[in-house]
């Protein structure tokens, strides 16, 4: 009896580096579309993703490159994604550059491309023609269209900015909108519902009429 246990012992200790391994992220990853690629897409990778059309993995850290088509994580990446699109669902640290950059959960660093979407938070820049950031901003956003949703510190430079929440920093465009204004909106139409700081514009207007609800060229209220 006692030998079929240290039978058994040996046994799983041997298997024991088997499955371990098999939980660790793999260093490559090369693929032509999920599922035809090297590494399964519920495991991760940790080192260099390569591929032509559309791969699929849990979380990667590293370099993901696609050539004609579309990175995608249904985890967390850190690190640089490169494609026609990028999307993540969880958290992403690092760089998105594509046509179509998306991050579910929060994202920290640089998005460039034609659409930039984080729907958590973003710490970083948005630089493209269509920003938006559904959570809290913390930094740039600059483009066509800038749209953030919740409280925002820092800048949106655009031709339209739209802030639903509050904004403490500047707007630069053509329309600016914030729900609150702590800063400085600078446009040919500027228009807020609190304002804290200064509006230089053809028409202004502060929603909480002090000391002046409308002003053309310059309105402000501290």
């Amino acid at each position: 009896m006692a030998k079929k246990i240290l039978i058994l012992v040996l046994l799983s200790l041997i298997a024991m580096p088997q499955f371990v391994r098999a939980e660790e992220a793999k260093p490559v990853q090369l693929a032509v579309f999920n599922p035809v690629q090297m590494v399964p897409e519920e495991e991760s990778i940790k080192g260099v993703r390569l591929s032509l059309f559309y791969p699929v993995n849990k979380d990667v850290t590293g370099l993901s490159l696609v050539w004609l088509g579309v990175n995608r994580a249904t985890g967390d990446v850190n690190g640089v994604e490169i494609g026609l699109g990028n999307w993540v669902e969880g958290a992403a640290y690092g760089g998105q550059l594509g046509i179509v950059n998306h991050a579910g959960k929060r994202f920290v660093g640089l998005q460039y491309g034609m659409v930039n979407v984080t729907e958590g938070d973003l710490t970083g820049l948005q630089w493209g023609l269509v920003n938006w950031t559904q959570g809290f901003m913390h930094g740039v956003q600059a483009g066509v269209v800038n749209i953030s949703k919740g409280r925002s510190i820092g800048g949106e430079l655009g031709v339209v900015n739209y802030n639903e929440g509050s904004m403490e920093g500047f707007q630069g465009g053509f329309v600016n909108y914030a729900g609150q204004m702590h800063g400085f909106q600078l446009g040919i139409v500027n228009y807020t519902k609190s304002l804290d700081g200064l509006q230089i514009g053809l028409a202004n207007y502060n929603g909480d009429k002090e000391p002046m609800e409308f002003m053309v060229l310059a309105n402000w209220a501290f």
